[in-house]
């Protein structure tokens, strides 16, 4: 029998995955097991996504008999569940870590109310799908009244799965992040000519990638493949795996809430050691390489430089431990920012902000578009211009055949120079399918690259939108004697910190997105360049076969 529910309070979906689910409604189950702290399951309008399991009580079937469900269990991710089978078994097998493991699967994470979870899977995989890139904690309801600590604070959101809730924002623009007595981590935004920017790194290196290997460990029952990684700032080569990448890259994602980090290449069922797919995975590592390398606060994390220079197992762990450790991840992380004694109207953070929301979208929905054609081209010079230059070069050899079979008036010269122009036009397809891993597959690692940066700044702004309601909520309660103006000023300020670290963010962005862009099109033009002049010079090679006949 389906297992039926009736929602306790209203909830708005904030992404794809998610549906709009309202008091008292009706909702129909997937299954009654939570998924992280998710239910899946159709409303009344026959919507069908995730909603809060929290918000909702299960209406308990009449019994006449038991039906076994094979359902993921209640402690399986949502993510696991969806992507079951779809990731690299010599990437993800948990029983081997090598000279990673410390022995321990569940790692100890800082507690408290800077909406970071007690703890937390080790090797545990988020999705990378163009609108879910960053973690969704364990979820737990918490009423407003209960959660407030003073008796004026300004109201919570009442929907505590909002990104702006779950990342620990609020909590950090309340006040409610505790402060350490030492921090050791300092990251200073300065005014640039164009507003807020990161200070960059005073030591800037860049680290190579080259030589992907492939491996075998316990006699050859296991194959993987490992990247070589040359630090400049170290010139002292590590070989690292593409799941050290990812736990370095979960760890980014549990840290750098107010940043928006490039995504990893994705990860392949079948196919992993073939060349094609390792060629490919190296060119989206280099470009992700030199993205961590290029961003001033990124490139400075103490876990990222002991990703790059560990090369003793004992002090690996004992870095890989540390930074699994650390307290100031998430919300906590806003902590460490120094920003500019300047004045910033609100209100002009606030434009400047939703100026860039829409430069955003339409450059997504752009990217997006130009990656389709880009891979339509691509996809044609691989099969179909292939196939006619084939088929026009076969034509051509027919007719020379054609012209020996009444030797009176055949002319050897003209018979060899056509079979020879048939010969040409099959060659000129194969430079047309060998073609695209010259300029096109590149162009679309960049448009890959930037489709997930981008799909990154809707959460992020979501956090800064979430501030600036709180400021106004707080000046209104000031306004009518609900709260003193020191405390109004405390929200203010810390609304300041999330929006210089926005404003930066979005800087370091236009940055890249100028030098990126100017060398992906450069080297695309230039690569079709010497592609067409390599296709002429063929073609004028045969033409001169006609000139004494």
């Amino acid at each position: 029998m389906a297992l039926k529910a009736r929602a306790l309070y209203n909830f708005q979906s904030e992404n794809k995955e998610e549906i709009n689910i309202s008091e008292n409604e009706e909702l129909h189950l997937m299954s009654g097991d939570s998924l992280d702290g998710w239910l899946q399951g159709t409303n009344s309008r026959g919507q069908t996504g995730l909603f809060p399991a929290s918000y909702v009580e299960i209406i308990q079937p009449a019994r006449s008999g038991s039906v076994q469900m094979d359902y993921p269990s209640r402690h399986t991710s949502y993510t696991d569940a969806t992507h079951h089978g779809s990731y690299d078994d010599d990437e993800e097998d948990d029983d081997d870590w090598d000279d990673w493991d410390d022995g321990q699967s569940v790692v100890e994470e800082p507690s408290g109310s800077n909406g970071v979870p007690h703890r937390q899977t080790q090797h545990h995989y988020y999705p990378r799908a163009e609108h879910a890139h960053r973690p969704r904690p364990q979820l737990e309801r918490q009423d407003s009244i209960a959660s407030g600590k003073r008796g004026s604070v300004v109201g919570r959101n009442l929907n505590r799965f909002s990104s702006f809730v779950r990342s620990g924002v609020e909590a950090f623009i309340l006040g409610d992040v505790p402060l350490f007595g030492r921090v050791s981590e300092n990251y200073v935004i300065e005014m640039g000519p164009k507003g807020p920017q990161w200070r960059p790194n005073p030591n800037p290196f860049i680290c190579s990638v080259e030589e992907p290997t492939k491996q075998t460990k316990f006699k050859g029952i296991k194959s993987y493949i490992s990247y070589r990684l040359t630090p400049g700032h170290t010139n002292s080569p590590v070989y690292r795996r593409y799941k050290h990448f990812d736990w370095l890259y979960n760890r980014l994602l549990h840290k750098f809430t107010v940043i928006s980090l490039p995504h990893l290449p994705e990860k392949q069922a079948t196919g992993r050691f073939e060349e094609d797919f390792i060629q490919k995975r190296k060119r989206r590592l280099v470009l992700w390489m030199d993205h961590m390398t290029s961003h001033p606060v990124l490139s400075q994390y103490d876990g990222f430089q002991h990703f790059l220079a560990c090369r003793d197992e004992k002090q690996w762990k004992a870095g890989k431990r540390r930074t699994e450790r650390d307290e100031m991840v998430g919300a906590s992380f806003l902590l460490t920012l120094q920003i500019p004694t300047e004045h910033q109207d609100l209100q002009d953070v606030e434009e400047r902000v939703d100026t860039f929301k829409a430069f955003s979208k339409k450059m997504d929905e752009s990217v997006l578009q130009l990656s389709s054609v880009v891979s339509e081209l691509a996809r044609k010079h691989l099969g179909g211009f292939r196939k006619e230059f084939q088929k026009l070069g076969g034509a051509l050899q027919n007719l020379s055949y054609s012209f020996q079979l009444d030797p009176p008036y055949g002319s050897e010269p003209l018979i060899g120079a056509i079979s020879h122009t048939g010969n040409t036009y099959e060659v000129v397809g194969e430079m047309f399918a060998e073609q695209p891993k010259n300029d096109q597959f590149r162009f679309l690692d960049t448009l890959s690259l930037y489709q997930g940066l981008l799909s990154n700044f809707p959460d992020i702004i979501h956090l800064q939108k979430g501030a600036f309601t709180k400021v106004k909520d707080s000046q209104r309660m000031c306004d009518e004697g609900k709260m003193e103006q020191e405390e109004a000023d405390g929200i203010r300020k810390r609304c300041r910190v999330v929006g210089f670290a926005l404003q930066a963010e979005i800087n370091h962005f236009h940055q890249r997105r100028l030098q990126d862009f100017k060398l992906a099109i450069q080297h695309y033009l230039k690569e079709q360049i010497l592609f067409y002049r390599r296709v002429s010079q063929e073609l004028e090679k045969t033409l001169k076969m006609y000139d004494n006949l």
